[in-house]
Order: structure tokens, then sequence, then C-alpha cells
């Protein structure tokens, strides 16, 4: 069942809550060209709230800085795959020796009849030495860079949650902007048909002043009237600039842009939104998997080896250049090889990181459950205060239309000289305090249909 939201003159007001679609961006390009080039640039454009949205999607530069974070967690995953392939590195090295090293050798080396406890300095090598090689190096089992691969992965998902957390609080702060002119141009309205209202009393009673019917004092009171009500007119109206100019930063579009919203709002008594996850929910689902994933690679590399295909091939150069020996002479050398680190104790160091892991994990099974509980309160009390308000909207109407009836006839019957201007005054006042009340049940109504969508994860989807 749909409820059409009366202004003052009881005609439905022109915006509609359209459904909030996720456009792909070429589509949304093509219809902001399209708009540009049919509607006049003399015309205003009134955007509805899904064009908002869309805008918004386009434009909105905290949701583009969230879009470069995933693109940042993306490039990390990348990096972390790029430790299993091979490395190769290329090197180089000159030494001059101003100083050949020493090294002490038995004295028996050189005389077999020395004593073996007495000892030779000697000299080893030549002055230039050039070294020159490719260094191969090739993962086969690393423990810490597999589970810094899993760990990007989740984080990559963790960035793609994140996003959208942005976009629902970009998507619910326009939600809560457009609403709020909507709302201000129906005060607006209602004080249009107000001052209307006066102006035509006063037109009446300036008839019955010149006659002498009246005193002078009844029209100052309907002057006084009609100044508070501009009064509050432009106050409103200021307010509403305000509104639309927050909006169109929010949107992503400049400031000076003629802007116009959609009127008319659609009040929908069902409650019945298909339940899914909220972000929140699934956020600490992720941020679950990454606790684990980063607690078995902590036990993993306690207990596994690092395992690595290793080779090298080059040159070795020595150089002599003292005469008559000057001579510089290159030597092949390569290898290859396996290597294998096995960790036997780092001082319980991984052991206690792993100990605040578990610590970790458990307080987010915690806020699993307060996240569950608290999620499934708050929506049972949003159906409640969007049903309250549904049904107050159609008593306000209802008591707004009364209210209008009983100021016209008793605008009438003081025509008629059968109601005094006190009547009249009192009549308004009641016609005023039902517009209000109409307006706070709109409200009461919006805020809370826009907080059940966020809380049953329907606000990006609807």
């Amino acid at each position: 069942m749909r409820s059409t939201i009366l202004t003052s003159n009881n005609a439905p007001l022109k915006k509609k809550i359209y459904p909030m679609k996720l456009v792909n961006t070429h589509i949304l390009v093509s219809l902001f060209l399209l708009q540009l080039l049919v509607v006049p640039a003399s015309m205003a454009q009134q955007w509805s709230l899904q064009q908002c949205l869309d805008s918004a999607q386009l434009r909105n530069k905290n949701l583009q800085i969230a879009s470069n974070k995933m693109v940042i967690s993306d490039q990390k995953q990348r990096e972390a795959k790029s430790n299993l392939l091979p490395k190769l590195t290329a090197n180089g090295e000159y030494k001059y020796f101003t100083d050949l090293p020493h090294q002490l050798m038995p004295l028996n080396t050189f005389n077999p009849l020395a004593p073996a406890s007495e000892f030779k300095d000697v000299q080893f090598g030549v002055p230039h030495n050039l070294n020159a090689n490719l260094q191969l190096a090739i993962p086969l089992y690393n423990p810490k860079i597999y589970g810094g691969i899993e760990a990007t992965r989740i984080a990559s998902e963790l960035s793609g949650l994140e996003y959208e957390k942005n976009k629902e609080m970009v998507f619910f702060e326009i939600s809560n902007l457009y609403y709020n002119a909507q709302i201000l141009q129906t005060q607006i309205s209602f004080l249009d048909s107000n001052l209307s209202n006066a102006n035509k009393l006063l037109k009446n009673l300036d008839l019955l002043h010149s006659h002498l019917l009246i005193t002078g004092t009844d029209v100052e009171k309907v002057h006084l009237q009609i100044a508070q009500l501009s009064t509050q007119k432009t106050t409103v109206e200021n307010k509403l600039i305000q509104v639309l100019n927050a909006l169109k930063f929010t949107i992503g579009i400049p400031s000076d842009t003629h802007f116009e919203i959609e009127q008319e709002i659609v009040a929908d008594k069902s409650n019945e939104l298909s339940p899914k996850a909220s972000i929140d929910a699934r956020m600490v689902k992720i941020q679950f998997e990454l606790l684990n994933s980063e607690l078995k690679t902590m036990n993993n590399t306690r207990y596994l080896p690092q395992i690595n295909l290793i080779g090298s091939y080059g040159t070795t150069g020595f150089g002599y250049d003292k005469k008559p020996n000057a001579f510089l002479d290159f030597y092949p050398l390569g290898f290859a090889g396996i290597q294998i680190s096995y960790p036997i104790f780092n001082g319980s160091t991984t052991l206690r990181k792993a100990s605040q892991k578990k610590i970790e994990i458990a307080n987010n099974e915690l806020k699993s459950d307060l996240i569950k509980d608290q999620n499934a309160m708050q929506i049972d009390n949003a159906k409640m205060q969007k049903t309250t308000s549904y049904l107050a909207i159609e008593t306000s109407k209802q008591q707004v239309e009364l209210a209008q009836n009983i100021y016209n006839n008793t605008v009438l019957q003081q025509k008629q000289g059968m109601a005094s201007l006190t009547e009249v005054l009192l009549a308004d006042n009641a016609l005023r305090e039902a517009q209000q009340g109409h307006i706070s049940a709109i409200v009461e109504y919006l805020k809370s249909d826009l907080e059940l969508k966020k809380l049953t994860g329907n606000l990006l989807s609807l």
C-alpha cells in the first residue's frame, strides 16, 4: 500500500523515491552526455534521487579515493604473487689490494725439519681481483610467501567491502540531503499557501476597515502575521539553498549549477525488504578469515622450512701489474644447489605473536555476535518506527485537510459577520500546526525507511 504525501493545497508533491540501482560507468557517462545535448542550457534540469546517486558514483571524490585503494590492494596481491617468480641478479666487483691478506702457515710446510709449533706469515693472492656473475634463486617452498599471498587476497576482498561501505555512507548522506531538501520545499509550499490565505484575509479586513466595521488593530494583526510568514519563508528558502549546495558538493557537480529536485514523496507501508547481511557483518567475517590466515602463516613459519633452488655462474679475474710477470687471467666459476632454512628457536617471538592473534580471533567472534544481535534489534525498531510514522502521515494528512476546511469555513463566516478575527487566527494557527505535524511525520518516515534499508543491506541494491 502506497500513500502520496500532500502539499498545502492538497496536490501531490513532485518527487518519487527511486530505487538505488548500481549503474555501469559507461552507461552513466552516456546518459549525462545525452542530457546535456537534449536539455537546453536555459532550462533548469530536475534531478531525481537516482540521478544524484549515479552522479556521485562518477564524481564523488571520497568514492574515487576508495576506488583507488581497491586498485592498490590488487597491486599488493600481485606483488605478493611475484615473490614466487625466479630472481636473477647480476653482480660485479673489483678490488685492488694495497696490502694483500696474510695467513700463518706451519713452518714445517716449507721445512720438514722445523718444529710444528713454529709458523710463518704468508701473503696470498694478487693486487687486482675482479668478479662477475649471475645468481639465480627460485623459491620452491616458502610458507611466508604463500601466507602473504593468501593474506593479500583476503585484504583485497576487505578493500572491496570498504569501498561498498564508503558508497553506502555517501548514498545515505545524499538521500538525507535530498529528503531534507524535499521537506524544506514542502514547508515553502505550505508557507506560500498560508501567505496567500493571509493576503486574502487582509483584503477582506481592509474592506471592512474602510467601512469602519473593524478597528485598525485587527488589520495590524494580519499585517504582523504576513510579516512573520514572510520572514519564516525567507529563512526556509536560505536553508534550502544551503542543503542544495551541500547536495551538489556531494554528488560532485559545480556549486553554480542551476539545480532542482523532484518534490513528490511516496510513502510505502510495506516493511518487506529482502534481508541481506550488512556490510559491517561481512567485513567482520572477512577480518576473521584474515586473522586465521595470519595465524596459519605464523604456525607454518615455526614448523616448516624454506626451500630455494639456487645457482650462480660467472668468472673470477686475477691481475698483477709488476714486471716482468704482469698478467690478467680469468677463470670460470659456477654452481647449482638447494638451500634449506629451518627455524629452530627464535626466542619464542612467533609463539607470542600467535597467542596475540588467537585473542584477536576471539574478539572478532564476539564482535560478530554483537553486530548480529544489535542489527536484529535495530531492524525491529526501524520496522516499528516506519509503520508508526506511516500511520502518522495518514493521520496528519487528514488533519491538514480538516484544518484547511475549518479555516476556509471560518473565513467565510468572518465575511458574513458570524466569526471574529480571533477565530480566524486560531483556525490559521491550527492549520499551521497540522502542517507542521504532517512534515514531522514525513521526516520520521524517511529517516526510518533509510535506516531500515541500510540495516537490511538494501541501500545499495534498491
